[in-house]
């Protein structure tokens, strides 16, 4: 019989690449590893890595197991999600990850849903960018990742992970309310100082996109993915930036104006589980505390 344990570490390794990665996200030594990985080539009666400079990569027979490892852990998400389910109460800790605005906007509202319906059920929860959340996900580090898709920017589906649409959200442009930055249409903003996500991830991608789009290439004088920090550069009159409109749940705008952007645009917001695990009950729990959260804010 396999062992489960080390399949888990097998497939692990060909997602993450290396085995000092694989070592970091469980907490092993990337010897550990090694020698299970070993223990399994004993087992299976084949080689299953192969030597590449420094590194190592999984042969084709280590890739037909991990093939058949996804479909067991998909298994062993649905019977844990069946046993949960027979239980009269939702208990327990689910381990959330989720990205700044709907951690502001959403989450804590929810929580306060579920500490009224669940009061067993315990909720951590983590700030993470999408990318490094689903990986956590695939890794059994959270069992519930907020994930966020933008227009003409699809994401591909991950293998593994079963997602739900929770939203729809408005971007807008946000602008002083007083000084030579208050213009009602983006291509008036040519030239002025703007701040946006890192050029290297989705939303900062997006942005520079949107520019381009309105015919001029922006001046990013500030690169933070903290939208608080966003939202002060542009109240004290030292930038522009494109703020979702989930950030103004329960306050008002007062400090800057914002004006719809060309064709007004609207990010995809959603929740992602590993496969077999939507049954969970304290993840269906949060789904539906969520949509609650969403239904009261529309």
């Amino acid at each position: 019989m396999l062992d489960i344990h080390r399949l888990r570490l097998l497939r692990e390794l060909d997602r993450r690449g290396t085995l000092a990665a694989v070592a970091r996200a469980l907490s092993y030594s990337p010897s550990a590893i090694s020698q299970q990985l070993t223990q399994l080539e004993a087992e299976t009666g084949v080689t299953l890595l192969e030597h590449v400079g420094r590194g190592v990569r999984l042969t084709e027979q280590a890739r037909i197991l991990v093939r058949h490892t996804e479909v067991i852990l998909e298994r062993l998400e649905l019977a844990e999600a069946e046993l949960a389910a027979s239980m009269t109460e939702v208990t327990g800790t689910l381990r959330v990850a989720s990205f700044q605005s709907v951690m502001l906007a959403l989450v804590p509202a929810a929580l306060s849903v579920l500490a009224g319906r669940h009061p067993g059920l315990r909720v951590q929860l983590t700030q993470r960018d999408a990318d490094i959340a689903f990986a956590g996900l695939l890794a059994h580090d959270f069992d519930v990742v907020l994930g966020e898709e933008y227009p003409g920017l699809p994401q591909p589906r991950m293998p593994g992970v079963d997602e739900e649409d929770l939203t729809y959200d408005e971007m807008r442009f946000a602008v002083p309310r007083s000084g030579p930055w208050r213009q009602d249409t983006l291509a008036r903003l040519a030239g002025a100082p703007f701040v946006f996500d890192p050029d290297g991830i989705v939303p900062g991608q997006w942005a520079r996109t949107v520019c381009r789009s309105a015919g001029f290439e922006p001046d990013v004088r500030f690169a933070s993915g903290d939208l608080l920090l966003q939202v002060r550069l542009v109240e004290t009159g030292h930038a522009v930036a494109f703020l979702p409109d989930l950030l103004w749940t329960d306050r008002t705008p007062d400090t800057v104006v914002l004006h719809h952007l060309p064709g007004r645009p609207h990010r995809r917001l959603f929740t992602g589980v590993r496969s077999g695990a939507g049954r969970q009950p304290a993840v269906q729990a949060f789904r539906e505390a969520l949509r609650s959260t969403v239904t009261a804010r529309d």
